[in-house]
């Protein structure tokens, strides 16, 4: 009796301890909605690029274009897209999460959560900031390929204070990152496949080990 007691109290700690060093309350759902906001931008940039147009979606295209001869009013209107799905994904991400944590009866906003963060932005934010640059230089054809591989570094970096399933996620984000890189001229089937299927199935996974 004794020695189930200390093991139940080990338990006991060993969990609290989790709870207080991981971010636990991530949303499979939220995960899975994302992929699908994900897919719906997809279709909408598709259409935005080639709705009326005379150029084949399935023919290479060109992976650099000189900076004047850049369709500013297109690129203002994917970029419009972009932002939508994002700030839905960004939205959902964060209801669910305080709904989670609610019920786990955990914080969410602590040393964890934090930490979290951070790790994740400091890659978001260099990965942004040279998918700019290769915009204004003209390398369109590799913003697909540095999006998914810093998105991946920092779900790989951030893995260490949730769920280590993300970490799967962020090395499969990267692989697919160094594959765009390699045919740079249909980054918006990469994106589709990175943020919007794999979104949906590690979603799926993580809903159906940790939500239920």
């Amino acid at each position: 009796m004794e020695e189930q007691n200390l093991h139940d109290e080990l338990a006991s700690i060993r969990n609290l301890m989790e709870r207080s060093s991981k971010f636990i309350s991530l949303s499979g759902l939220s995960g899975i909605l994302a992929g699908i906001y994900a897919l719906i931008g997809a279709v909408a940039a598709f259409l935005l690029l080639y709705y009326g147009s005379c150029s084949s979606p399935f023919i290479y295209a060109n992976s650099t274009i000189a900076l004047q001869d850049y369709n500013w009013s297109l690129i203002y209107e994917l970029l419009i897209v972009a932002a939508a799905v994002l700030m839905a994904s960004l939205a959902t991400g964060l209801i669910l999460a305080q709904r989670k944590a609610k019920r786990k009866n955990q914080p969410i906003w602590g040393e964890a959560s934090k930490q979290l963060l951070f790790n994740m932005a400091v890659p978001l934010v260099a990965g942004g900031l040279l998918a700019v640059v290769m915009l204004l230089k003209g390398h369109i054809g590799f913003i697909s390929s540095i999006t998914l591989i810093f998105y991946g570094v920092a779900l790989v970096s951030a893995s260490n204070f949730t769920y280590k399933d993300v970490r799967y996620l962020g090395l499969l984000e990267i692989l697919l990152g160094l594959f765009a890189a390699y045919v740079p001229g249909f980054g918006l089937y990469f994106w589709a496949l990175g943020f919007g299927v794999l979104h949906i199935i590690y979603g799926s996974v993580v809903y159906f080990k940790y939500d239920r």
